[in-house]
């Protein structure tokens, strides 16, 4: 009976550093304009492979999310890859549910980066991207890590200049926030529809704001023209959370924002001092949210945790620093020494 192969990986949460929203597309899909950027908040991922004739996907805790990306993901690799074989998974989630950090796409992504390496499989970047696609609009994002900027659906991903040792602080207050209606709320298809004048005009103030984000993440003050358009729907619906964000901005968050639709909210501080008194900052709340100290992920370090975890299962014949990662278990092409 052929071995299996474990790994156990971390799939990283993103922040909407900012985020517009334009009008809907041919294909019903609102363009966006956003800028992303991954955190150390994680949720942890068991992937077990046993090579064989016989195919068979198991996941387990995460029994209540129904059609659930995971699976998904890994059907879809079995699927293009032709593969075959025993796949159990188990996930431990970690990042808030239904809060706009992307936790689902980046356990669909886990899956796309990890499975591979483990069975063996050979699949570029270029067919990664387009199977995350495939999954949900902020797969792709997870593929890369670090800070992008994110055109269309959110799948025309731009890489930026990391920053540095930034901390933030994420809040989950625990509401939940309907997408759907957020995009009604905002009626970009209806009344709410912009004009070209007013598209264009949006375009350049997120042009604007992305030039000067590098120097708002290393102590500018250009980060609180940082913008979220669903706030603007969300808040009235939801007052509690703009008193979080209030409470951030009080505690020197730069920027302070709600992230993707929401729920959750976060603040960029620059010392750790800073991220604890704007924690103990919260006690005053009622009722009183979850805060979560995190910090921004760089796209080497990002890069370099996935390494880490799939080192034993990587191909050594090379410097290791490949990406995406390479599976060792991998029939070598007749061009390969």
């Amino acid at each position: 009976m052929a071995a299996t192969r474990h790994a156990g990986v971390k799939a990283f949460a993103k922040l909407n550093l900012d985020l517009k929203v334009l009008n809907p597309g041919p294909d019903g899909f609102h363009e966006l304009r956003s800028v992303f950027q991954t955190v150390s908040i994680y949720d942890s991922l068991e992937i077990a492979y046993t090579p064989g004739r016989k195919t068979e996907v198991v996941l387990a805790g995460a029994e209540e999310i129904p059609d659930n990306l995971v699976l998904r993901a890994a059907r879809l690799l079995l699927a293009h890859t032709g593969g075959t074989g025993r796949i159990e998974m188990r996930l431990t989630k970690r990042i808030p549910m239904g809060a706009g950090m992307g936790g689902g796409s980046s356990d669909a992504a886990a899956v796309l980066l990890a499975l591979p390496v483990l069975a063996g499989w050979r699949v570029g970047l270029e067919e990664l991207v387009r199977l995350g696609a495939e999954l949900g609009s902020d797969v792709p994002f997870f593929l890369l890590g670090g800070a992008a900027v994110a055109l269309g659906r959110g799948t025309e991903l731009y890489p930026l200049p990391d920053a540095p040792g930034k901390r933030v602080l994420v809040v989950a207050p625990g509401i939940h926030v309907s997408t759907s209606e957020a995009y009604r709320g905002l009626a970009r298809g209806g009344e709410g529809k912009l004009t070209e004048a007013q598209r264009i005009q949006y375009i350049g103030s997120f042009q604007s704001r992305v030039w000067r984000l590098g120097d708002s993440l290393s102590g500018g003050d250009a980060g609180r023209q940082a913008e979220n358009d669903f706030e603007g729907v969300v808040f009235p619906r939801h007052p509690q959370l703009k008193s979080i964000l209030k409470n951030l901005q009080k505690s020197g968050a730069d920027p302070a924002r709600m992230t993707g639709s929401g729920s959750a909210l976060f603040g960029v501080f620059t010392t750790q001092n800073q991220v604890v008194e704007a924690q103990a900052a919260l006690a005053g709340l009622r009722p009183r949210p979850a805060g979560i100290p995190a910090v921004f992920m760089s796209r080497n370090r990002y890069r370099a945790a996935w390494w880490r975890q799939l080192q034993e299962h990587m191909d050594g014949n090379k410097d290791g620093k490949q990406w995406p990662p390479q599976s060792r278990y991998a029939p070598r092409r007749r061009n390969e020494r």
